[in-house]
């Protein structure tokens, strides 16, 4: 498997990648259900209709969309992912 060598623009947009994806798997993720609701301003009395859905918040999705812009990846996301699956494979 190849190993790709980042410029400093792909790499800053693939770590505000992966902190948006850590972002959204929090507010919608199991395991921190609770937390993620409270986050999101959410009721936790009454039934699960009774909650808001989690909010990402606007500054961890701008920090994302400028940095893929910097990086020249807006519109190629085929590009971004292999970038990112070579530097993060987990991801």
């Amino acid at each position: 498997m190849p190993t790709a060598v980042l410029t400093d623009r792909e790499r800053t947009a693939v770590q505000a990648y992966l902190r948006l994806l850590h972002t959204v798997r929090a507010a919608f993720g199991d395991e921190e259900g609770r937390e993620g609701a409270l986050l999101s301003g959410a009721r936790l009395s009454g039934t699960s209709h009774d909650r808001l859905p989690p909010v990402v918040p606007p500054s961890v999705l701008a920090e994302a969309e400028r940095a893929l812009a910097d990086a020249g990846l807006t519109g190629n996301e085929e590009e971004f992912f292999r970038l990112l699956h070579s530097w993060c494979p987990g991801a």
